[in-house]
């Protein structure tokens, strides 16, 4: 099976938004999650617009200054973004190589700090 299956499969069962842009700020891929959080916005039909559309003017410039900071350096990769006290979650953007650690794009994600509610395995019948 190829690779790339694995790797979806894996931000799609995300609990947590994940939106995958290019250099261009281009929205190449949403997991479920996204869609659903950002549905006022369009969802799905996100893909293939810009992600600066949706953001304000001082956002826009935190972000393409973090896109930059990225390409300075194959060793630039994570930058903390925000806490969100409401949902109790750190914010941070992250940097896609490809090979040779060329900068290909970039996505947000988000660390959830609640612990988890459920029992070890509850799903299961052991």
């Amino acid at each position: 099976m190829e690779l790339s299956v694995f790797f979806k499969s894996v931000i799609d069962s995300d609990d947590a938004p994940v939106v995958i842009c290019d250099l261009e700020h281009i929205i190449v891929y949403m997991n479920p999650t996204a869609a659903e959080r950002y549905k006022k916005r369009g969802g799905y039909a996100l893909v293939g617009r810009s992600l600066l559309e949706c953001h304000n003017d001082d956002s826009v410039k935190k972000i393409k200054k973090a896109v930059e900071w990225f390409s300075e350096s194959a060793e630039h990769n994570k930058v903390y973004e925000s806490h969100n006290e409401k949902e109790n979650k750190d914010v941070y953007m992250v940097a896609l190589r490809g090979s040779g650690g060329k900068l290909i794009g970039y996505y947000e994600k988000h660390e959830y700090r609640s612990g988890e509610t459920s029992a070890p395995y509850s799903e299961l019948s052991l």
